[in-house]
């Protein structure tokens, strides 16, 4: 997309396909907020770019791990752009018109069977703390700041962060943050049981690697029924849950993996995955 600078030449001018990019190698997805200019807030473009690619993602079952993160330093992302036009709705329009998936299309989706870790890479605010809490596996630089900030700007974490933060934390950790709107260091929520692993910034590419070497290690089929029966199943008892015959289970359970598991144990030799 091109539009005419002051001296009137052309300029680029960035759409929500560039602001927000998927690479997929060796079954690995990745995806970028890059939006640097307002800390990888998201807009509304960005918003629908996001949806469009968990849902690209979910029909693609050679992908066996997603990681998400924010372009360069500074931060993961902070949330919806405070300078875009959403910010002229009210409270209640916004309400209304809030997303079924949740912030970035993640928080609150329960149809991705794909595990998915958040590189949190700097400042995680507002829909980007959100976003962490969409996420299955959290691994923070040192320099990462964790906060659900939106009391602080008379608005409320609508997207699942104040529902979903009582749920993965103790209560009165999460309503110390809740009710403060504050600002919480990686060690801090590593310590609260949200954060995995904290590492400092130039070795978080290295640790994020290990986390995903450890799950491609898996069983593709394996993997994708452990998360559909977590997200499936988190209103029911323990023994109800087990009884539910969800499709990746019984998938995994009828699968080609399950075969070269057990084979390559026998053989004492790596399995190679069909991922079927």
């Amino acid at each position: 997309m091109t539009a005419l600078s002051e001296a009137g030449t052309t300029a680029s001018v960035p759409t929500a396909v560039d602001q927000v990019t998927l690479t997929i190698e060796n079954h690995v997805a990745t995806v970028v907020i890059d939006r640097q200019h307002v800390l990888n807030a998201v807009d509304g473009g960005a918003q629908a770019r996001l949806n469009e690619i968990w849902d690209q993602l979910e029909a693609d079952p050679d992908v066996r791990a997603v990681v998400i993160t924010g372009a360069g330093t500074r931060a993961f992302c902070v949330g919806a752009d405070m300078s875009a036009s959403a910010v002229d709705k009210t409270g209640l329009e916004y309400w209304a018109g809030l997303d079924t998936n949740g912030f970035g299309g993640l928080s609150l989706r329960t149809t991705l069977d794909i595990p998915v870790i958040a590189r949190v890479n700097g400042y995680a605010l507002g829909g980007g703390m959100e976003i962490v809490l969409g996420a299955d596996i959290v691994i923070a630089a040192d320099t990462a700041r964790f906060g659900l900030t939106e009391p602080r700007v008379g608005r409320l974490a609508l997207d699942g962060g104040i529902h979903q933060l009582v749920r993965r934390i103790p209560y009165t950790q999460a309503m110390g943050m809740l009710l403060t709107g504050r600002k919480a260091e990686a060690t801090e929520m590593q310590s609260m049981g949200l954060v995995n692993e904290v590492v400092p910034a130039d070795q978080l590419d290295a640790a994020v690697q290990r986390w995903v070497d450890q799950i491609l290690a898996c069983a593709p089929t394996s993997v994708r029924a452990v998360k559909q029966m977590v997200t499936q199943t988190a209103h029911l008892t323990a023994t109800e849950a087990r009884g539910l015959r969800l499709p990746a289970l019984m998938a995994a359970l009828d699968s080609e993996d399950s075969a070269e598991g057990v084979r390559a144990f026998q053989e004492k030799r790596a399995p190679h995955w069909p991922g079927r």
